[in-house]
């Protein structure tokens, strides 16, 4: 891996920007354009967030431009529902393509004449054979293939038969148009491939216009070309496709793009092809493309990843040529870097467990002062109201614990700070019928108040609690990673026999203080000594839904 700043804290430049300098120094370009082009045929993923940031940077950073440009030549899988995510979430990651929103469909007329020009230059025909049909004659790497009959029509009979495609007077799969290039070259991509076919079918953009598309290799390039884009950058497995991008591109005589090939995003316990994804949207194994568990951009934006984090991810990991796996510890360690620096902290209970203060008055409270944010004093403090009774969690009190210097919580006679607040003595118990503790008594020391402590004493425990007359009940998921296997490029069975199925725990008994009654959608905070959480989208105004974005600690090492 090639990483942009080396230990030393010299910058090193990876392959890509040495390219560029080279480029500029040499007078190729007066400046540089890239574009980020996705299908609108699905939901963006972590692996298109680290093009989107390659592609997008690397203008900002050379002062150049970056294209959005929508490869919109398969009408049968686009929707306009995928085009305005995307760019949702393009803006999301701190992105702008200012006014330069391209489509390949706007340039179906420009490509058709290039179509044409080919036909003219006998470097293109139309051709009647089947998919089946030409790939018996297509041959293999070791094998070279034989003509297709069309392929000596007249140039008169190629220009009438593909100006009677476009007129809709085949059927689809009835005819096809072929580059005419090479049928015993070692690149199966140059044996003669398709740049045109028929989908009667209507355009999210253009409606019954077309009944012709270009395919993907033959938009690409052209489109590249058509913008001036210098640095055409694709991920690997383009790379077979790059004899052809630049035989179009020689043969068409126009501007010469350059495509460069970087190595994909995989990441472990992850799977980022779209058709699978479709498939878990599908069958129902989430709840949608923007679940929380997924992968894809709106996904982690809804768990409570930020900007921020993603864009500290891909500069983190740099620009590779070849294809790895990237741990996905190093994702989670940017998120938790971020959110710990910017989020407030505070308090939430997810197993409540009641304490009883039995020497506090039943009808006093007493306001006290939370710290929001220790590493950021601007975030101020809160006001948190301390009452008779008050909760902590069920995993802060054992009956029967282990000597003080292992067990630092609640226990019978044991002390602990709650946090803000006053030191308390656990004096006692109850059982419920099915022998659980169903609540705590203890007795506070007045001396010992947060701030003006004049007791002497020294407790090593410290508690997060909310109180009772005042917590607000709500609706928490945890999430965790939605597969179990690591490494999911190297199984042979069905992938979502790797599904994990704890990826996600729903407890709607979870208890938060008052501060987050007012709390939005899309609010994130930290929860005491349990994890950083965001507001989802499915709350209510009298049911708070939050989503715990990560835990404080990777807890997955120790699973």
């Amino acid at each position: 891996m090639e990483e942009a700043k080396k230990s030393s804290g010299v910058v090193s430049l990876n392959f890509i920007e040495q390219m560029i300098e080279k480029d500029l120094q040499e007078g190729k370009h007066d400046s540089i354009v890239t574009r980020f082009p996705p299908e609108p045929n699905g939901y963006l993923h972590i692996g298109h967030a680290k093009s989107i940031c390659l592609n997008f940077g690397l203008a900002e950073k050379y002062g150049g431009k970056c294209n959005l440009r929508f490869d919109d030549t398969n009408p049968e899988k686009e929707e306009t529902e995928y085009v305005d995510s995307i760019k949702s979430n393009i803006k999301w990651l701190g992105f702008d393509w200012e006014d330069r929103e391209f489509y390949a469909s706007d340039y179906f007329e420009q490509l058709y004449e290039m179509a044409v020009r080919l036909i003219k230059k006998e470097k293109a025909y139309v051709c009647d054979l089947s998919q089946d049909e030409f790939n018996e004659i297509k041959g293999t790497p070791t094998k070279n293939g034989t003509h297709s009959p069309f392929r000596n029509r007249s140039i008169e009979e190629n220009l009438d038969l593909f100006a009677r495609m476009r007129a809709g007077e085949f059927k689809n799969g009835e005819k096809v148009l072929r580059a005419k290039i090479n049928m015993s070259s070692p690149n199966m991509h140059m044996r003669d491939p398709i740049l045109y076919r028929i989908k009667q079918v209507p355009h999210h953009r253009t409606g019954y216009q077309w009944c012709i598309y270009p395919t993907y290799d033959f938009a690409h390039g052209q489109s590249d070309s058509i913008e001036k884009v210098t640095h055409s950058l694709c991920t690997l497995e383009f790379e077979v496709h790059r004899p052809l991008y630049e035989w179009l591109i020689e043969e068409l005589e126009i501007f010469p793009s350059k495509q460069t090939e970087f190595a994909r995003l995989n990441l472990s316990y992850t799977i980022v092809s779209k058709r699978n994804l479709r498939e878990l949207v599908e069958l129902g194994h989430v709840s949608g493309w923007d679940d929380p568990r997924m992968p894809t951009i709106s996904g982690i934006r809804r768990r409570g990843f930020t900007p921020a984090s993603i864009r500290k991810f891909a500069d983190t990991i740099g620009v590779a040529r070849r294809n790895g796996i990237t741990d996905i510890a190093v994702l989670e360690h940017a998120v938790r870097e971020d959110l710990n620096a910017n989020t407030n902290r505070v308090f939430g209970i997810m197993n409540p467990l009641k304490v009883i203060i039995t020497n506090w008055p039943e009808d006093k409270v007493e306001m006290m002062t939370g710290v929001n944010n220790p590493g950021d004093e601007s975030a101020g403090t809160r006001e948190m109201p301390f009452t008779r009774e008050v909760y902590v969690d069920q995993t802060d009190f054992l009956e029967d614990p282990p000597s003080p210097k292992k067990w630092y919580r609640l226990g019978p006679d044991r002390e602990v700070r709650l946090k803000f607040a006053y030191i308390i003595k656990c004096t006692g118990f109850k059982k419920a019928n099915d022998g659980s503790i169903e609540e705590l008594y203890a007795e506070y020391d007045p001396d010992t108040r947060s701030g003006q402590d004049t007791s002497g004493k020294k407790v090593k425990g410290t508690l997060g609690w909310v109180s009772v007359p005042n917590a607000v009940n709500v609706e928490v998921r945890e999430y965790d990673r939605l597969f179990k296997t690591e490494n999911l490029n190297t199984i042979e069975d069905d992938f979502k026999n790797h599904l994990n199925p704890d990826s996600l725990s729903i407890n709607k008994n979870a208890v938060v203080e008052p501060s987050l009654k007012d709390a939005k959608v899309g609010d994130q905070m930290q929860f005491e000594r349990i994890g950083y959480f965001r507001v989802d989208e499915d709350s209510a105004p009298d049911q708070l839904v939050f989503n715990r974005t990560i835990t404080l600690r990777d807890n997955w090492t120790k699973k």
